[in-house]
């Protein structure tokens, strides 16, 4: 047989759409060439193929042979195709039975000698692998070498390093190789060199580990309160103060406060992480995402781009934090970037030959000092910052984007009083504050099926209406800050999501005054 057909999947965002690795070995000069929009990761796999092939005692056909990686519209970048290819040109040249390579899908990058590195992806990789497992096509008929009739799960083989955090999807079989001669020997059918499916990571003990608690907190009582409501409605935050008042500290502790993660927002998350530069670890396994890009990002890094397109800091931190510390040291042009996904909780990077779409329903928490030096409105007298200087760094942040940041909440420093009382001053623990934002959590969920912040504007008329005073209350406020129509009906979803804490039917009075409280603090500055 001349030609061999292998299934992969290629690192698209998190998709992992499929790829189909056609090996064709024809008569002619010598030649080994690999066609479909390979990058040059993917070009350079000819010659670590060449060598793992030799190495490991293959016979490497002396003819000419091409590669195509279908769809050919479709990007093909990292090294994850060197296995592929390999036993392609194996099953093409009969070393290897063809029929193996049948219902099943194969990744990794080859040393030269044969062994199998590591690779990004996996665990995206194996959720496609099982979402197309469930159609009735991918099912075999006959069963294959090394597996009995009833055996009908998809089939993933990966480096045996990267097995385990694809082991975690369920739906899939996965196997794990450490080189390319055991993984030819197993699809061979030899009794003595049968893979077994890689077993789930045991997580219990990590799932308790490493999450900053609310506790270790001095004081700080309104800010507190303010991230417990955020934390119930998915509300965007700013923290306003000087430095050491404990804004990076309550932003770290934001991810406790969410409720723990559906298995589907399990599989997302990890899928997106998996996919990216840093990876995916399994210790990573249903803990909200927090990401704390530096000031000094870019717009491709913070939002996404490259070509092609890449996703940035707003799409890896989908469905759990990005923090931006020091907000107005980010360059302008990068924070307007953040407009539009943080209001629709998508992004589309558009490039001349392809479009993707990112998801990027993240909540924003954001810190800023309120000048320069950072002192202004120090009782001390520390701040030596005009009026024109703290209006310049206050400009940073245009009135758009303000906007979007549901709670405002301004952070006063710590007296030494405060700090010197820190053993007798114990607050609540993240687990308390927690329990009461998923019970306001699931209110919502069961009244709307969304977060208060994912609320329209017809949904925020028919949920978040207050009672008469409240009503009042609101209107005066409106008209003496002026505020515009997204910063009222944001108003009213912070009110609904206090409300929600409480367990009141509707937001009171009371609750559209601490609501309002929550846009002030720019108006102290």
């Amino acid at each position: 047989m001349s030609l061999a057909v292998v299934r992969s999947r290629a690192p698209a965002s998190g998709r992992a759409p499929e790829v189909t690795v056609e090996v064709h070995l024809a008569n002619g000069l010598p030649s080994f060439s690999i066609v479909g929009l390979p990058d040059l990761e993917v070009r350079e796999g000819r010659e670590r193929v060449r060598a793992a092939l030799q190495n490991c005692n293959f016979d490497f056909p002396v003819r000419r042979i091409t590669v195509n990686l279908a769809p050919a519209d479709l990007p093909k970048e990292s090294g994850r195709f060197d296995l592929p290819i390999a036993l392609g040109i194996l099953a093409a040249s009969g070393q290897i039975p063809a029929e193996a390579l049948q219902h099943r899908e194969f990744a990794g990058e080859l040393s030269l000698t044969g062994a199998l590195r590591p690779m990004r992806g996996a665990f995206a990789m194996a959720c496609g692998t099982a979402r197309s497992g469930a159609a009735p096509s991918s099912i075999p008929d006959e069963p294959l070498p090394g597996e009995t009739a009833a055996h009908r799960t998809p089939q993933l083989y990966l480096p045996a390093a990267s097995a385990a955090e694809a082991a975690l999807v369920p739906g899939v079989d996965v196997y794990g190789a450490a080189d390319l001669p055991s993984l030819c020997a197993h699809l061979a059918g030899a009794p003595d060199a049968r893979l077994h499916p890689v077993a789930a990571p045991d997580l219990a003990d990590s799932a308790a580990d490493a999450v900053p608690d609310m506790s270790d907190v001095i004081g700080q009582r309104g800010a507190r309160r303010a991230l417990e409501v955020a934390a119930a409605g998915g509300h965007h935050v700013l923290l306003v103060g000087p430095p050491g008042a404990g804004k990076s500290m309550l932003a770290a502790r934001l991810p406790g406060l969410l409720p723990a993660m559906t298995d589907e927002e399990a599989l997302s998350s990890a899928a997106l992480l998996s996919a990216s530069r840093a990876g995916f670890s399994p210790s990573q396994w249903r803990r909200r995402p927090f990401r704390a890009p530096h000031h000094s990002s870019s717009a491709a890094a913070l939002v996404g781009g490259r070509n092609p397109p890449q996703p940035g800091e707003i799409t890896l931190a989908h469905l759990g934090v990005l923090f931006l510390d020091e907000l107005p040291e980010f360059d302008r042009d990068v924070l307007e970037t953040l407009r539009e996904p943080l209001e629709a909780g998508r992004i589309t990077i558009s490039r001349a030959a392809l479009q993707a779409d990112f998801p990027a329903a993240c909540q924003l928490i954001a810190a800023m000092n309120p000048c320069p030096c950072g002192w202004r409105g120090d009782p001390n007298g520390r701040c030596r910052c005009t009026p024109e200087i703290a209006a310049r760094y206050l400009r940073k942040l245009s009135g758009p984007l303000l906007d979007r940041i549901d709670i405002q909440l301004e952070i006063p420093a710590l007296t030494p009083a405060e700090l010197s009382a820190r053993s007798s001053a114990s607050g609540e623990t993240s687990a308390l504050i927690a329990a009461r934002v998923s019970r306001a959590r699931e209110r919502q969920l069961s009244r709307q099926g969304k977060t208060n912040r994912e609320l329209g504007g017809r949904e925020v008329d028919e949920v978040c209406r207050p009672d008469s005073a409240g009503e009042s209350l609101l209107r005066e406020a409106g008209e003496r800050f002026g505020w515009s129509a997204r910063a009222y009906y944001r108003v009213l979803k912070v009110a609904r999501s206090i409300a929600d804490l409480a367990g009141a039917a509707m937001p009171s009075a009371a609750q559209i005054g601490e609501a309002i409280q929550y846009r002030r603090a720019f108006g102290s500055l």
